[in-house]
């Protein structure tokens, strides 16, 4: 008998036991239905504070103004300019982040069980840092601003997005942090430091810019936004490791 056939069989059982418990599927189902259900709460206390998110959104950007960085209008007439940047912008910030942070999610569930923890709870810490900010700051989204030259590039391109995020679901004045930027960002490092395909690694590293591009050329957010959803999500995502105290580069076997 080859000497290596005993372990593969031990993999092959020990994989048969852990699909055959649906416990650990159940748990994680249950941990993202509360937070699902905690986001839902916090979206009914805005409602009726949209003069408050609009006012927070004028104030925002005379800040960036006054640091010199209220680049978004710019940014935005120069994407306008380009009708397939227009369109590939569109495409990542509709369709590539709950496919990404679901998709990722499986994989850590199915191939880097170890390290699914770390980075459910680094989604757990930054979502609850994001909720509070949506509760004590909520804030318009650029494109609701047309008056600043914002356009909304998602809604004027077709009817997809709001019947992906209708009325009843969606929170509009959620800008900051962008959780868009931040949590895919924490679905790259995953992809980037625990794939071992060059390519699924490439697509970590180059996937979080492409968002945080898209974000902004969409007008769904500033570009303070995205810088403060991913140093918050990098906060969650080392409070995360030091409570499991997991080292980020593990792979698995």
């Amino acid at each position: 008998m080859h000497p290596a056939f005993p372990r593969q069989m031990n993999r092959v059982g020990q994989r048969s036991q852990s699909a055959a418990n649906p416990m650990p599927l159940v748990r994680e189902t249950t941990i993202v239905g509360a937070g699902l259900f905690l986001y839902l709460f916090v979206r009914n206390l805005i409602r009726g504070r949209e003069g408050a998110a609009f006012g927070h959104a004028t104030e925002l950007i005379h800040l960036e103004q006054r640091l010199g960085i209220f680049w978004e209008p710019r940014l935005q007439a120069w994407a306008l300019a380009h009708d397939w940047v227009v369109t590939l912008a569109n495409w990542i910030y509709v369709f590539a982040f709950w496919p990404t942070l679901a998709g990722t999610m499986v994989w850590l569930f199915v191939r880097h069980r170890g390290m699914l923890a770390v980075y459910r709870n680094a989604l757990l810490i930054s979502g609850a840092v994001g909720l509070i900010c949506f509760a004590v700051f909520p804030l318009a989204p650029p494109r609701f601003l047309s008056g600043w030259g914002f356009v909304d590039t998602v809604a004027k391109g077709s009817d997809t997005y709001a019947t992906l995020y209708p009325s009843s679901v969606a929170n509009w004045y959620a800008a900051m942090p962008s959780l868009h930027v931040g949590w895919t960002l924490l679905m790259g490092i995953a992809l980037a430091t625990l794939a071992t395909n060059r390519l699924v690694r490439a697509v970590g590293i180059v996937l979080p810019l492409a968002m945080f591009a898209a974000t902004v050329l969409t007008a769904n957010h500033y570009l303070a936004d995205g810088v403060v959803g991913a140093v918050v999500v990098l906060a969650g995502f080392g409070a995360s490791l030091t409570l499991t105290r997991r080292p980020v580069g593990m792979r698995s076997q």
